[in-house]
């Protein structure tokens, strides 16, 4: 890890620097293999329209591990079925606050044709939340993920290949989960996504990485034969935005660096899950080795804008990542890295303090609330832009204690999640306008 100074000197500047801050410093439906993706009807080009981009020269994306998981399947659609439930609804309120033109919702279950995306949107995000405004979301895309998948293998190397459905079971899963699909993933936006270019990562093999950080002798050749880097997948998903070329939204949730043994194996997992994109968007010979879910090869192409978006499960400085695996991002030379911040981290440092007295990243960067004892708070969750795009602003959303919008984060148990939603704006010359003020910008 990086070293630098205390993190109670950095949280005491991070104090002075963001404590009180009330705003930001501001498709067909065709799907992709195995997606979803939908388009509302109407006339999307109707002025005020809801869920309609107004002319203006930003456009806000964003990244918010939801925790919208259930320990059954088919829980989350039961719980999504009519509005009222409370942690749905604080996470769509989290999102409008937010109000986000393109926003990845993390560990959110998969459900076939798109039944959990749209009973959210339709039941929750559309529907305004304790005064918040509806936010409406005409595109979506989901797809299938590698969590809860059997692999037919004993994984874990500890005798027994796991039932299905069971904890040993999910040790045994391409990506751990109870069921195929737990812990997904799903795209919204205010823009047409172009789904017919979409590309998924879902099926590609570790083994198949040049380079690749496999633990020494841990996995057998025919383990291998079947073991996917991707602990959910990793998607490639093209938003049309007016008056320009797509923007790429490169998302995933790679896998955390523990629940293992001195082998390692979700460390260097989650370091090459993350390697992934930074090869991606290198392009030429450094992605020359990827293939798609339709077996087209090669990485993105060149001159191409992109933002990377998810929960990495990987901080610059602190937590257990393998071999610094975030910098592969954040010190990539065609990618930014706008540290975005909250007075409400910076805050729970000083509250939390356990292991977070001995960090030593910026707790204002911090997006994750974890164990007071270990690891302590981190920054997990990344909106991270090409070089190429022009960076308005950028903030985690996590307000200090005194603030009405507390109750969305609060203290453990959590009301919604232990992580924190992350946005940023870039400039584009067209699109939905986030100028100061607008918003929240904790």
């Amino acid at each position: 890890m990086r070293s630098r100074h205390t993190r109670l000197a950095l949280a005491a500047v991070a104090a002075l620097t963001v404590a009180g801050l009330g705003g930001p410093a501001l498709a067909s439906p065709a799907a992709g293999p195995g997606g979803t993706a939908s388009a509302k009807p109407g006339n999307p080009t109707k002025p005020g329209k809801p869920g309609t981009p107004p002319r203006s020269t930003e456009v806000r994306f964003a990244t918010f591990n939801a925790s919208l998981n259930r320990g059954t399947e088919g829980g989350l659609v039961a719980d999504l079925s009519t509005p009222g439930n409370p942690q749905a609804a604080g996470a769509a309120e989290t999102i409008q606050r937010a109000d986000a033109d393109v926003v990845l919702v993390n560990e959110f279950d998969y459900a076939p044709d798109g039944e959990a995306a749209e009973l959210f949107r339709d039941n929750y995000l559309a529907v305004g939340q304790n005064g918040a405004a509806p936010v409406d979301y005409p595109y979506y895309y989901v797809a299938p993920s590698n969590t809860g998948v059997p692999s037919g293998y004993d994984l874990d190397n500890n005798g027994v290949v796991g039932v299905p459905g069971t904890q040993a079971g999910g040790d045994d899963s391409l990506g751990f989960g109870l069921f195929p699909g737990q812990y997904g993933m799903v795209v919204y936006s205010k823009y047409p996504i172009a789904t017919d270019e979409v590309r998924t990562f879902q099926r590609f093999l570790w083994k198949d990485m040049r380079g690749a950080v496999l633990p020494d002798g841990w996995y057998s050749p025919a383990e291998l034969d079947v073991l996917r880097l991707s602990s959910k997948s990793h998607w490639d998903v093209p938003i049309r935005i007016p008056g320009r070329k797509p923007v790429h939204f490169l998302v995933s949730h790679p896998t955390p660096p523990s629940f293992d043994g001195p082998e390692d194996r979700n460390g260097r997992r989650n370091h090459d899950e993350i390697r992934f994109w930074a090869d991606y968007v290198s392009g030429g010979r450094a992605a020359s080795y990827i293939y798609d879910d339709e077996g087209a090869t090669g990485g993105l192409g060149r001159g191409q804008d992109f933002v990377v978006a998810g929960d990495q499960n990987a901080d610059p400085f602190d937590g257990d990542s393998y071999a610094d695996a975030i910098l592969q991002l954040l010190d990539h030379p065609g990618i930014q890295d706008p540290h975005p911040t909250s007075a409400g981290a910076v805050e729970a440092t000083a509250r939390d303090r356990g292991a977070n007295l001995t960090h030593t990243g910026p707790a204002a960067e911090d997006t994750a609330d974890f164990a007071d004892n270990a690891p302590g708070n981190l920054r997990v969750d990344y909106v991270l832009p090409s070089s190429r795009l022009a960076v308005a602003g950028a903030g985690v959303f996590w307000p200090v204690a005194a603030d009405p919008l507390f109750r969305l984060v609060g203290t453990y148990p959590f009301p919604v999640t232990d992580h924190r939603l992350v946005w940023l704006d870039v400039r584009t010359g067209h699109g939905h306008g986030h100028g100061h003020g607008h918003g929240h910008g904790h």
